[in-house]
């Protein structure tokens, strides 16, 4: 569709235009409706941390900017894909893992508020795979040796081996803090270790699927409508009974269910 394309192009360069940070690089993210940026944590920024560089936006930005380069070429999207794919891999899923982190300063320092201490497993293995996505869309060679550190990582401190399931957050290199299930989390480890068997088999990774499909089928996934349930105990127990919130939609789930396909449907 060649207006939506344009359309496309032209947020990217509105978002270059005001959002990028050419002093510091990254992306500036909170800002007034006149695209002034909100650069203090005063209250005004609706998610994440005013005055803070997120893991979660950057992380999701790069995925946007695979999908635009992949069908533009373009080399300004190339540029910003570069970019955006080594700030997430210095910054904030760094080669040791441990020391992943949720928001950084502007100018990259490391915050000492608590609600930025910690890691998320799911967001780590979600990068995971969308690296290795934008580095082939880049025609670079994929650095497969970060990629199995995220989710070995992830696999050794923060899933439940005995369930199945992989806990929300932890920190550094120790046993997750809070150990419910995420329905978004739960996905994403599919698709990263869909990712991982396609490049070679592992019997720990076919383990940890195997166990992974059991337990959100017996617990995460309605079996009355297939609809996964948003947020789930260590144990399996539902903590709420809604299935749709603003920030839940088919999207984390289905696209992992696609690679689980494309991987072992041949």
């Amino acid at each position: 569709d060649r207006k939506a394309l344009e359309h496309a192009m032209e947020l990217f360069h509105v978002i270059q235009k005001n959002a990028h940070d050419a002093k510091n690089k990254g992306w500036i993210e909170h800002f007034t409706k006149d695209w002034q940026p909100i650069l203090a944590n005063d209250g005004r920024a609706i998610v994440e941390r005013g005055g803070c560089k997120s893991a979660n936006t950057h992380l999701h930005w790069m995925e946007a900017l695979t999908e635009l380069y992949m069908v533009t070429r373009d080399i300004e999207v190339k540029k910003a894909l570069e970019e955006a794919v080594e700030l997430n891999r210095q910054y904030f899923y760094p080669a040791n893992p441990g020391k992943s982190c949720f928001h950084r300063h502007l100018d990259w320092k490391p915050t000492t508020e608590p609600a930025s201490a910690g890691l998320s497993y799911g967001h780590n293995v979600e990068f995971a795979w969308l690296m290795i996505h934008a580095q082939n869309a880049l025609g670079e060679k994929p650095v497969w040796n970060h990629f199995y550190a995220h989710l070995d990582h992830a696999l050794k401190y923060g899933y439940d081996w005995v369930n199945g399931g992989l806990y929300y957050r932890g920190y550094d290199d120790k046993p997750a803090t809070v150990t419910d299930k995420v329905w978004w989390a739960e996905a994403e480890l599919i698709a990263a270790l869909s990712d991982a068997l396609q490049q070679k088999e592992n019997p720990a990774y076919r383990a940890a699927l195997t166990k992974q499909i059991e337990f959100l089928l017996q617990y995460q996934i309605d079996p009355s409508d297939g609809i996964w349930r948003d947020t789930v105990t260590a144990d399996g127990k539902p903590k709420t009974p809604a299935k749709a919130h603003n920030w839940k939609a088919n999207y984390h789930d289905v696209r992992a269910l696609m690679k689980f396909c494309e991987t072992f449907a041949r």
